[in-house]
This record gives structure tokens, sequence and C-alpha cells, in this order.
């Protein structure tokens, strides 16, 4: 009987060693986030900068006026690449669309391993772009926005928090993830000065009392 017990340990420790390597091994890496996030002073001195205007043109938007999802090279089209910078053991086709990986979504602090859910949102939304300014720009200009693999522009999100982000600036919507939240005023800072965008007076007080309250 004891050389039974024993075997039989030794077969569940056996068991929960493979199971523990399983879970380690399906355990995604920690998130990746697009580059270019300034520091706090940087971000500081760039809304500084901004000018501050009211939003302007919003009936005139259209979405098609953003060619968006354009190749960046490689095969691949900005959506296509970010999904792969971005996710954990990301497998692709020869076409460059991931078939299978992990992905994180910031906003919500959400994992997903569903490459339909894994959307790619651009933090400064192309309608808001629009109302601050690029409605002057040129289609071309237009394009290198809505494709910037560059700047923290595009983020992974899933498809409730991209539904729930909408076209929001940091006054009428933040992340559910607080953690997130100094990082994405900043990049929404950064990418507005990049673009020369302009800033609404209730949007530039509530970055800075993010900047405040969460870096």
């Amino acid at each position: 009987m004891q050389t039974l017990k024993r075997a039989a340990a030794v077969v569940s420790a056996a068991a929960l060693a493979v199971f523990t390597v399983l879970v380690l091994d399906a355990a995604p890496a920690q998130a990746v986030r697009p580059p270019g996030i300034p520091s706090l002073s940087t971000a500081q001195s760039e809304l500084n900068a901004l000018t501050v205007a009211s939003e302007s043109h919003g009936d005139s938007y259209d979405r098609d006026l953003f060619p968006h999802w354009s190749s960046v090279g490689d095969g691949c089209t900005a959506r296509q690449y970010v999904l792969k910078r971005d996710g954990s053991d990301v497998e692709t086709g020869s076409d460059c669309q991931p078939d299978s990986g992990s992905w994180q979504s910031d906003f919500d602090n959400q994992w997903t391993s569903t490459v339909s859910n894994a959307t790619v949102d651009h933090v400064v939304a192309l309608s808001e772009a629009w109302a601050s300014g690029a409605w002057a720009w040129s289609t071309a200009e237009r394009e290198d926005f809505a494709n910037d693999i560059s700047s923290p522009q595009l983020w992974i999100a899933t498809t409730s928090a991209n539904s729930s982000k909408s076209d929001y600036d940091p006054a009428e919507w933040m992340p559910t993830n607080t953690s997130v939240r100094c990082d994405y005023v900043k990049a929404w800072t950064h990418v507005k000065y990049l673009y020369d965008l302009t800033v609404d007076a209730a949007e530039k007080s509530a970055i800075q009392s993010h900047f405040d309250a969460y870096c």
C-alpha cells in the first residue's frame, strides 16, 4: 500500500510539474507599449506649446479622407505591423496577417488571443485630428498620420475598449486601467504636438489634471 501511495505521489508531482510548465509557457510576455512616449517633462513642455482653439469643420469629416492601414513595408500594413510589433508570440502568414498570438489591450488591461479582437486604435482619433486641424492637410499628410508606426499614435485595444474610447479626448474618456493613464496622456499630447494639432480648453485642462494625478 505504501508503495502504491509513493507511486501515486510521484505521478501526481510529475503531472503538477508538467501542468506548471504548460501554464508558464502559456502566460503572455509583458505588454509592449508603442514607441515614442515622451518623459513627463517633455510632454509638459509640449502641452504648454499647443495652440488652444475650438474644434471646427466636424460636419465635413469622413473617415475615408484618412487612407489607413496602408503598406509600411515588408508586405505589411500599418495594422499588421503593430500587431506583430506589440504582440506576444505572434505568428503570421505570408501575407503578414497574424494567424495567432496574444495581445494586451492596455486601456482595459485585458489580454486576448483572438486576432479579430485585437484592434489597432488611433490614440488621437481621426475625427479628433480632423477637427483639430487635419481638415487643412493634404490627403498624403492624413495618410501619414493614420499609419504612423513611429510615434505613440497606434495602440492595441480590444474591440470593447476601442468602442468605448471612440473619438473622445482626455476630457471625455480615460482608460479604465489607471496604470496606463500617465503614458496615455503623454502619448496623446506628443501626437498632437508632432502634428501641430490644436487642443480645446477643456481638453488641455483635463490633460494637465491627468499629468498631476497619474504622473
